[in-house]
């Protein structure tokens, strides 16, 4: 499973790059925080919900801290999405590297 920084997620989105930011996060905790343009499918949802997802564009998953997103990436990339990375920190590092006004929980 690969993983990128929030350094090079902001680059990404800096750039205008075509990905999917998949937050795989609770409804209550994405209320709380959350960064705009995600698109957000609850972890246990997943399964469910795979059409969802372009298998032929890149996807970064997300969570608050990297280990939820970290098993969603690998059940991706097991399934058909060979592009799936895991958000190295989470939301929680964006927060506190990249974009200060998301709040930390």
């Amino acid at each position: 499973m690969r993983e990128i920084s929030v350094q090079e997620l902001k680059a990404r989105r800096d750039s205008g790059e075509d990905f999917v930011l998949l937050d795989v996060r609770e409804p209550a905790e994405v209320a709380t925080a959350s960064i705009a343009g995600a698109l957000t499918i609850p972890m246990g949802q997943i399964p469910q919900r795979l059409a969802a997802l372009p298998p032929d564009r890149p996807i970064v998953v997300m969570c608050h801290h990297g280990g939820r997103s970290a098993n969603v990436t690998g059940f991706l990339n097991a399934n058909g999405y060979p592009d799936a990375v895991n958000l190295e920190g989470g939301i929680d590092a964006w927060s506190l590297t990249i974009d200060s006004a998301v709040a930390r929980y």
